[in-house]
C-alpha cells in the first residue's frame, strides 16, 4: 500500500504582457485536453489562476512540492509544446513560464488557525467542547 503525499497549498504569481491578456484567457479558456491530463497525472489538484486587469497573474495549486510537481510536467512532451505556446504572453521572464513562477508566502491560514484556537481552548479547559 503505498503512502499518499502531503498536499501543500501554493501561491505564486507572474506577469502577462497587458496587451496580451485577452489572449491569455482565450487559450485558457480551452486548455488542450492532453494538457488536463497530464497536469492531474504529475499532481496538480484544485489549480487555478487568477488574472488582474494589469496583467497580474496569482496561481493557486496543491501538490507535494511545486518544484517536484513542475520537474514530472517537464517529462511530457505536451507541456513543452504548451510552454513555447504561452510564452511569449509573459512579461519580464527570461526562462520559459513554467520556470518562472514566483511562489508567495502563505501568512494566514483559516482552517489551522482555527484548529489551534480550538485546540488551545480545549487543552486550557477540560471537559468543555471547543465552540463551533
Amino acid at each position: 500500500m503505498s503512502e499518499t503525499p502531503t498536499r501543500r497549498r501554493i501561491c505564486f504569481q507572474q506577469r502577462i504582457h497587458p496587451d496580451r491578456i485577452e489572449e491569455y484567457k482565450r487559450r485558457h479558456a480551452a486548455v488542450w485536453p492532453e494538457m488536463l491530463e497530464a497536469l492531474e497525472a504529475t499532481g496538480w489538484h484544485n489549480y487555478s489562476l487568477f488574472l488582474a486587469p494589469d496583467g497580474l497573474l496569482i496561481g493557486y495549486v496543491e501538490t507535494d512540492s511545486l518544484t517536484a510537481a513542475a520537474d514530472r510536467m517537464a517529462a511530457h512532451e505536451v507541456n513543452t509544446r504548451w510552454q513555447a505556446e504561452m510564452a511569449d504572453l509573459f512579461d519580464g521572464i527570461e526562462s520559459p513560464p513554467d520556470e518562472s513562477f514566483v511562489p508567495l508566502e502563505e501568512i494566514f491560514n483559516l482552517e489551522q488557525q482555527l484548529a489551534a484556537a480550538r485546540s488551545a481552548a480545549g487543552a486550557s479547559r477540560p471537559g468543555q467542547v471547543p465552540r463551533r
